[in-house]
């Protein structure tokens, strides 16, 4: 069955012609109508409502003895009630009903219930474009072989009681003289009611000569031959002989063909209500996952007329479903775009059926928007219409973030500058260019003096926002086809092009040096801030841009050694000075593995009690030249050259080997406290370090503090959390340092596991006296308590410090009142006593 006979209506093949006759009207007059349309039925009405209907099967039932019959009033002879079907129906639902009813007309009604006419089986059947399957359908398997076969000397009534009792709807007439056969059919019997003779020979009534076919011909070869000779039966014959063998009737050809419709009907209805219910389904999970798309989503016509949306529509856009269902999409337009930007859209989506790329909107609040869109066009199934959907997401944020991306590879994040990439890119289209054009250019090295100073004094914002006004007065100094970068922290590059001679070089360093030396406005503060300046000069120090910056540099570094706040060019002889790192770089190699290096330790005293609670361990470096060196020079040095790391290794090991001896000689600390670096703690391998220290030594994890400053946090906080919470699980208490020192300390001890929190010396050092920084070391003794840290006052040097901290309820404190750093065996010698125990003291 074809998708299009699928789609027939009633409509589509009625007939208008709807042939009645009022109830009182005879039989003869109706069939005499019946006749004059030649159709095989009459609608009966009364009062002009249709009642009932006669047709020519109904003539068998007739007593054609019966004197005047023919008078009798065709209300008294019809079938009633009149089915009936409405004109829009499909045929699959007519169909249905003449199954149903087991009839063969129904009559059609219009949408205001009127008749307009009449449908019969035949008519559907017709339609449905099944003439092919009569072909694989052979003649054999159809046609009636119990045939009733009267003489033609029979009279009508035999063969009209005949066709009643056996309710044939024709029989065949054999004319023996003439050697042929006739056919009598319901409708001749039906038009006999105009001249009622039933004593005459059936012969003379009978149709003939009879067209022929033989049982191994097709269906469809009987169907064209009835329907190019108007005829409704045909004899079966037998091949060879030609005897008469059977009778095949239109009906028994419209019987297959109702039968192949009914089937494929059949089939074609549970498809349907498989694929409802599919369709259903599938609509009820599109519907779900529409509404709860985090995409916008928006279904139009080919109108454009808005028919759905879902709710991240209205939360993308502002607009609720009532404001936009029955509009066009171009209440969203943000006018930005020119008329050729939605022509090629619309030229791209007519050619590939789908459209996708950047479009910026407006919200209902009026702001626009960047959204990455895809426009699919649907075609409907059965239908002409065409719906377009439009999926949206506001990527306005994400634009952002890549413009953001962008400019962190390219530009310092807090001045704007370009940064040490961007910079090696412009310095190496410069050289080009100098070389091409045989000029000189410069490369200058800016470091500010003391920035430290002002971060550990005013605060990181403070550094921040002197780091911005510096790089602002600077850049107004330059040049068109200047550079200035930010390398990192407080070191600054300029690019100067188009260099003259070494004047133009030796002018520039001197403002800038002017300029940083007028005061700063940071924070409500007037800062001084100077700076230490090195420049290389192309070609005279340096053909290529490695040799240019790594000369600035050394140039810088000799400015910071003849007393800061001066300009150095760059001289051969500066070379040494990049010597005298490297030697100082295999010095601190050699003392390493030279055991050069020791630990001092100085106790910390429990406030309540007065006794010793644990050590600190303190770095020291014995040079065999140069005697003892103060790890603020030996630190920064090692933090530079990338060795902080393994020092601190050392110093936990070197640790837990004491402590461990401690225990055993029966000394008893509670801790023994170690300094990490920030580097080694964002190495991510300082739990690792300390757990093989523990296993190495045999110590729980207890027996062990870590101390960090709360600048090892600033970087990364989540990788700082991640690193401390391993150490915690093994045991390891954790301390924060100099608190107080630096900024947003607050927040780090809700979000870090610490334990104990050493309060700076600097505050410690003027209490009591000074008002601010006794109530400022009160209430961070208050604050630690709330949150269930332990304190550790460090620097009390006086007894009144003490009785302060006392009061406060300190837990700890330390410094020179209780005790110095001591080298071990000083530090055993003080431990003997204050404790009144006898240890031996180890050997060296």
């Amino acid at each position: 069955m074809t998708s299009e006979s699928r789609q027939l209506k009633v409509k589509d093949i009625f007939t208008n012609q709807l042939l009645s006759c009022d109830i009182s009207t005879s039989l003869f007059s109706a069939v005499t109508k019946m006749r004059a349309h030649k159709v095989s039925s009459i609608f009966v009405t009364e009062e002009d409502k249709i009642v009932g209907i006669w047709t020519e099967s109904d003539c068998v039932k007739l007593n054609f003895s019966q004197q005047g019959f023919q008078q009798t009033p065709i209300g008294e002879l019809m079938a009633t009630p009149v089915q009936s079907v409405q004109i829009d129906k499909s045929l699959s639902e007519a169909t249905i009903k003449f199954h149903q009813l087991g009839i063969r007309h129904l009559l059609v009604k219009d949408e205001h219930f009127e008749p307009v006419g009449v449908v019969s089986l035949s008519d559907i059947v017709r339609n449905q474009g099944l003439d092919h399957y009569l072909h694989f359908r052979p003649i054999d398997d159809h046609y009636e072989k119990k045939v009733t076969i009267l003489d033609s000397n029979d009279c009508i009534s035999k063969v009209i009681d005949v066709m009643r009792i056996k309710q044939v709807t024709a029989v065949l007439i054999n004319n023996k003289s003439l050697g042929e056969y006739g056919i009598i059919t319901q409708r001749d019997i039906a038009y006999m009611v105009l001249n009622p003779d039933w004593r005459m020979p059936c012969w003379e009534l009978a149709s003939y000569p009879m067209q022929s076919v033989v049982p191994k011909d097709s269906l469809f070869d009987a169907y064209r031959l009835m329907t190019a000779n108007s005829i409704r039966h045909l004899v079966v014959k037998e091949p060879t002989t030609e005897q008469v063998i059977g009778l095949l009737a239109l009906k028994n050809v419209l019987t297959e063909i109702e039968t192949a419709y009914c089937s494929e009907l059949e089939k074609v209805l549970a498809q349907r209500d498989l694929a409802l219910q599919k369709s259903e389904k599938n609509l009820y999970l599109a519907n779900r996952i529409i509404d709860a798309s985090l995409d916008g989503i928006m279904i139009t016509r080919s109108s454009g007329e808005i028919i759905q949306i879902n709710p991240a529509f209205s939360a993308l856009t502002g607009y609720k479903d009532y404001e936009v269902l029955g509009k066009t999409p171009n209440l969203l337009s943000s006018g930005i775009h020119p008329p050729e930007y939605y022509k090629q859209m619309w030229a791209e989506l007519d050619e590939k059926g789908v459209w996708q790329g950047e479009i910026c909107n407006r919200k209902k609040n009026g702001d626009i928007y960047v959204e990455w869109l895809t426009i699919i066009e649907i075609n409907e199934p059965y239908s002409d219409d065409v719906l377009y959907a439009a999926i949206f997401s506001d990527i306005t944020e994400r634009k952002n973030a890549e413009e953001k991306i962008v400019r962190l590879a390219y530009f310092d994040e807090l001045t704007g500058l370009p940064n040490r990439r961007l910079f090696n890119d412009r310095l190496s289209m410069a050289l080009a260019s100098a070389h091409r054009d045989k000029q000189k250019l410069s490369v200058m090295f800016i470091d500010l003096d003391r920035f430290k100073e002002v971060n550990d004094t005013l605060g990181h914002s403070a550094g921040d926002e002197l780091l911005v006004k510096v790089s602002e007065r600077i850049k107004g100094q330059l040049r068109e086809g200047d550079t200035l970068a930010r390398l990192g922290g407080d070191e600054f590059v300029v690019l100067l092009t188009e260099v003259k001679d070494l004047a133009d070089v030796v002018s520039f360093a001197n403002d800038i040096l002017d300029l940083l030396g007028q005061p700063f406005e940071i924070s409500g503060m007037s800062v001084g801030a100077t700076a230490s300046i090195g420049a290389a000069v192309y070609p005279e120090d340096g053909l290529d841009s490695e040799s240019l910056l790594k000369h600035a540099d050394v140039a810088m570094y000799r400015s910071k050694e003849v007393g800061r706040n001066s300009f150095q060019l760059y001289k051969a002889s500066m070379n040494a000075r990049s010597l005298e790192r490297l030697s100082m770089l295999s010095r601190f190699q050699s003392a390493l593995e030279c055991n050069e290096f020791e630990l001092h330790y100085q106790p910390v005293q429990c406030l309540n009690e007065e006794h010793i609670s644990s050590v600190e361990c303190l770095l020291r470096w014995q040079d065999p030249n140069l005697g003892m060196i103060s790890p603020a020079q030996f630190i920064p040095l090692a933090e530079e050259l990338g060795l902080i790391t393994k020092l601190d290794q050392w110093v936990i090991n070197r640790a837990c080997e004491k402590m461990a001896f401690w225990r055993h000689k029966g000394i008893q600390l509670q801790r023994i406290a170690i300094n990490i670096s920030a580097q080694h703690l964002h190495q991510g391998e300082l739990a690792l370090t300390v757990a093989n220290a523990l296993e190495r030594h045999q110590l729980p994890g207890s027996c062990l503090e870590i101390e960090l400053t709360e600048s090892s946090f600033i970087s990364n906080l989540h990788e700082a959390k991640s690193e401390l919470k391993k150490l915690k699980a093994l045991g390891v208490s954790i301390a924060l340092d100099d608190f107080g020192t630096g900024y947003s300390a607050l927040s780090y001890l809700t979000k870090l596991p610490i334990d104990v929190l050493k309060i700076d010396a600097s505050f410690t050092a003027k209490v009591p006296d000074e008002y601010g920084n006794s109530e400022i070391v009160t209430a961070i003794v208050a604050m630690a308590k709330a949150l269930k840290l332990k304190v550790v006052a460090e620097g009390v040097e006086k007894q009144v410090q003490k009785e302060f901290l006392k009061q406060l309820d300190c837990h700890y404190l330390q410094g020179y009142l209780f005790c110095r750093p001591l080298s071990e065996s000083h530090w055993l010698s003080f431990y003997q006593e204050r404790t009144g125990s006898n240890l031996e003291t180890p050997m060296h």
